[in-house]
């Protein structure tokens, strides 16, 4: 049975960061800054992990943003003209996200970019990006500092997903409330931007006790040793904050030494290789936040989309398929709001993007260039969706 849950949510948010609307001047094409939609196509840019190790993501976003490219060509385009993706593929490797914004924004003439998915990457992009005032969404990018840098909002730097704090708090509160546990053990990836900051939203808000807390790296394999001191704890709750790659190692492990205590993770969970590395058989009593979920479904376009999705790649849409999906949409409703798709009006109708139907819920953005929106928490049985609590952020 979904169930909603509200709680307050103010104390996430950087206060006191305003969005400041787009300045003249600049490196870009446009008289004032960024680049203009010159002749019959709106340029937009696709920096993904094509290849490298959370290609998984990358290729998922790209399928989500060309579905959308499609509806959107079908229907008559933008404005009336056409939308033409520029895909450069940043290999899974901050540098090359930094290289493939600096090329998308200076020699493509993009107006706008999706991407990239992870947060190292997205971050990696912001320095040009910037320098070339041309927006980019980031589908997955979920690290705070990405839209807020100190007390700034990073101008030209927005996101269709939401921030890990949100998702900490969040699964720290379902921990203590649905799955009633009073002791947790984290064991997390402490190479990761990503990992540690879900672990320290999680630790501020988690009203139980934190029996233990252990460490990982990315890239490792053999977890036999963490897990033994892990199954020797009393715990109610295994807490993963991290990627699919490692989590999927995990479980299968943990599992297979006896460890049957739920296993909770953020939306890092969210590729199928995950169930793939766990095993089916290991993914039973495992819960992430995501983004979307079929079973609880946020609006009258999430049917549509499915199927629309299924149709054209045979199988049923992840949460990364429908937060790239978003991204795109997000983008054309900002071009639509400023009858521009010049780079600075994109940018301004993206600051000011309110009750916007998305698939991944009903998104408007806040001052610090976040939306509000609702999350699921997914529950999964033997590798299989069987649970999706919606949770607004009230």
């Amino acid at each position: 049975m979904k169930k909603k849950f509200a709680f307050l949510f103010a104390s996430l948010f950087l206060l006191g960061a305003c969005s400041a609307g787009p300045s003249g001047g600049g490196s870009g094409s446009g008289s004032e800054g960024g680049n203009t939609a010159d002749g019959d196509t709106i340029k937009i840019g696709l920096n993904l992990e094509l290849s490298g190790p959370v290609a998984g993501y990358g290729t998922q976003e790209q399928d989500g943003v060309q579905l959308a490219v499609d509806q959107i060509n079908e229907d008559g385009g933008i404005l009336g003209k056409q939308v033409e993706l520029v895909v450069k593929d940043n290999k899974s490797d901050n540098n090359e996200a930094a290289t493939a914004a600096a090329n998308l924004t200076t020699n493509d003439n993009v107006v706008a970019i999706i991407g990239p998915a992870t947060s190292g990457a997205t971050k990696a992009a912001i320095p040009n990006v910037t320098k070339a005032q041309v927006p980019m969404i980031t589908p997955s990018g979920t690290d705070d500092t990405i839209t807020v840098n100190g007390d700034a909002v990073q101008e030209y730097v927005f996101r269709s997903c939401f921030q890990d704090s949100f998702q900490g708090v969040i699964l720290a509160q379902y921990a203590a409330d649905q799955l009633t546990a009073e002791n947790a053990v984290i064991l997390g990836d402490n190479s990761s931007d990503y990992a540690i900051g879900l672990s320290e939203a999680f630790k501020g808000a988690y009203t139980g006790n934190i029996v233990l807390e252990e460490n990982f790296t990315k890239g490792d394999t053999d977890f036999q040793a963490v897990l033994t001191k892990v199954k020797n704890a009393d715990f109610d709750v295994l807490y993963i904050p991290g990627y699919y790659e490692e989590a999927g190692l995990i479980i299968k492990q943990a599992r297979e030494m006896g460890i049957e205590q739920p296993i909770i993770g953020a939306d890092g969970f969210g590729d199928e290789k995950m169930i793939q590395l766990a095993g089916a058989e290991n993914v039973s009593d495992v819960y992430y936040t995501g983004h979307f979920s079929a079973l609880a479904p946020a609006n009258d376009t999430v049917e549509p989309f499915i199927e629309a999705f299924k149709a054209e790649y045979g199988k049923e849409p992840s949460t990364f398929n429908a937060l790239a999906f978003d991204a795109m949409y997000m983008i054309k409703a900002a071009i639509e709001s400023q009858d521009s798709a010049d780079s600075q009006a994109i940018t301004q109708g993206l600051a000011e993007l309110t009750d916007f139907v998305g698939v991944t819920g009903n998104i408007t953005i806040d001052e610090n260039h976040n939306p509000e929106k609702s999350l699921v928490v997914i529950g999964f049985t033997d590798g299989q969706e069987s649970s999706a609590d919606a949770i607004d952020p009230n």
